[in-house]
């Protein structure tokens, strides 16, 4: 594989991820010995219960994922081209697809004048983007209820949009000309991918005993081993954390994961990126538990009326990054299904930015319209099952 690129101004970082990045991680190892103790053991057990209950379950969703995408063969964006009664119905199932490769897909038609608003409506409201992979892993049956809903609400949104406005609602025809801006790429280390791989083995059968409420830092400790599950969460969820940083420190964005690309290089490339919002998140709530000694989940509790409205205003914001901050914190426990119902519906992941990026005006309206349907679900929700 050659891992060279032109477009890079660190060509020998490059290079040698696998020798610098693992150098990271134990220059990370060292430097943790002159943090305060407790500090320190908060740091490793946020990282270390990253990467075993969530980063080897997301992994393994995605393995899956992706293997039956490969495997399946189904051209969904032909499907809609070619069957215009029923784009509406696929536009949604394209959004409520975990991920935002199918709703960034739909926006992209829409932009070239291939398929209606309702269908980015419908799209747009149904995306839970990448959080819909975690939610899965950590919550399956509540992950798979919320690809049902936005489903639903999607088609329904869609729907009564194009009979409000019609079809070519807010179309602009100068865009058709335009092309959609092309992502610089960034070359991975097929060895790191490798070495990623052979930790994610081991990793997933401490995730499972784990989740089984297996305390595996006691029983190794039988064998005169102390925190050994802690340390190897620890180790492999930093290197996830620096692979995703390290597209960012050689001047790349990371090139977006497609079905191209071998269902290793998928899967590492999207893994890394949930589990860097998921340490971030992790590492924000017991650090501010411990520095503010703050209870989050008596916060929300005082504040439950507004809890759904603010994770409707999160997920006005482009990315998967806030709106897996925000799943993150349901599956803590910090809030409550109707703020995590809401934020789903609202956020629009990565599919917001080629609609930024060409048509700002349909990007904002679109975003504005999605909450309207969150708000009433969510709201609902809260109304006759949390209070």
């Amino acid at each position: 594989m050659n891992f060279y690129s032109q477009q890079s101004a660190n060509p020998l970082i490059i290079r040698y991820q696998l020798s610098f990045i693992t150098s990271l991680v134990f220059v990370t190892l060292f430097l943790a010995l002159f943090i305060e103790i407790e500090v320190w053991n908060i740091i490793q057990k946020a990282i270390s219960d990253a990467y075993i209950q969530v980063t080897t379950f997301v992994a393994a969703t995605l393995i899956i994922f992706y293997s039956l995408e490969k495997y399946f063969k189904f051209d969904l964006s032909s499907s809609i081209r070619n069957r215009p009664y029923f784009e509406i119905v696929l536009a949604s199932f394209l959004g409520a697809l975990p991920g935002c490769g199918g709703a960034i897909m739909v926006i992209t038609q829409y932009v070239r004048g291939k398929l209606s608003f309702g269908s980015v409506m419908a799209t747009l409201t149904a995306t839970m983007g990448d959080a819909a992979f975690l939610l899965i892993a950590k919550k399956p049956l509540v992950g798979f209820a919320m690809l049902l809903v936005g489903f639903i609400v999607g088609l329904v949104s869609g729907i009564l949009v194009n009979k409000i406005h019609g079809p070519d609602f807010m179309r602009d025809k100068k865009s058709l000309s335009i092309k959609l801006p092309e992502k610089k790429e960034f070359y991975h280390s097929s060895k790191l991918d490798v070495f990623w791989i052979a930790l994610f083995l081991p990793g997933i059968i401490l995730g499972i005993f784990t989740a089984f409420q297996f305390d595996l830092d006691a029983y190794f400790s039988r064998f005169y081993v102390d925190g050994l599950a802690t340390l190897f969460g620890f180790f492999a969820g930093s290197l996830c954390f620096f692979m995703w940083l390290w597209s960012f420190i050689g001047g790349f964005k990371p090139k977006m994961s497609s079905p191209n690309e071998t269902i290793t290089r998928r899967t590492v490339s999207d893994t890394n990126f949930v589990t860097g919002w998921v340490i971030i998140a992790f590492l924000c709530f017991e650090l501010t538990v411990y520095l503010v000694d703050l209870d989050l989940k008596l916060l929300f509790s005082d504040i439950l009326y507004f809890v759904p409205l603010i994770a409707v205003l999160i997920g006005f914001l482009p990315g998967c990054g806030p709106q897996l901050l925000v799943t993150t914190m349901f599956i803590a426990g910090f809030l409550p299904l109707s703020a995590q119902i809401g934020n789903a519906i609202s956020n629009d992941g990565d599919a917001l930015f080629p609609a930024l990026a060409i048509s700002p005006k349909v990007a904002l309206v679109a975003t504005i319209y999605s909450a309207i349907p969150a708000l009433i679900v969510s709201y609902g929700y809260l109304i006759f099952f949390e209070l």
